[in-house]
């Protein structure tokens, strides 16, 4: 393949697959934020954690649907910053799970042993993931300004 297929290749917008691919995430995310928001609703009476965890929820949800609906709508090639901002939603979610189980665990008095262990787990596994994905942003975007130098001649 030839440098200028690669950066034709490089410079395409979304795949047919990938769009497909987040338009479910944006449904899911959606379908998530719906279901529990209706289950919050229709519940009266409920405990003051237990609404801050749907409301925390929610949100997760509707930031999966805002990034799906994000990527879908891009006409210009994402150069794996779709997978960085996925990076950082997994973090911010990760991180609103572990204020949210301290507290709870704090108020409770509880020290519970396997909970840290999934808390510390899922950090590490959404740390891993943005630096994956940032790294293959930054190896793409050298790519690209690599190929383009050489179709130009510099």
């Amino acid at each position: 393949m030839t440098p200028e297929e690669v950066l034709a290749r490089l410079d395409a917008p979304l795949s047919l697959r990938r769009r497909v691919f987040y338009l479910a995430v944006a449904f899911a995310g959606l379908t998530g934020s719906a279901l529990i928001g209706l289950l919050w609703v229709t519940e009266p009476g409920l405990p003051t954690r237990t609404s801050v965890a749907f409301g925390v929820l929610v949100a997760i949800g509707l930031g999966w649907a805002a990034f799906g609906g994000w990527a879908v709508t891009r006409r210009t090639p994402l150069f794996a910053r779709d997978r960085v901002v996925a990076g950082w939603l997994g973090v911010a979610a990760w991180l609103a799970f572990s204020v949210g189980a301290l507290v709870i665990s704090l108020l409770r008095h509880e020290r519970e042993p396997a909970l840290l262990g999934v808390v510390l787990l899922l950090g590490a596994l959404a740390a891993l993931n943005l630096r994956v994905a940032r790294r293959a942003r930054a190896a793409l975007v050298r790519r690209r300004n690599a190929l383009a130098a050489t179709t130009t001649g510099e």
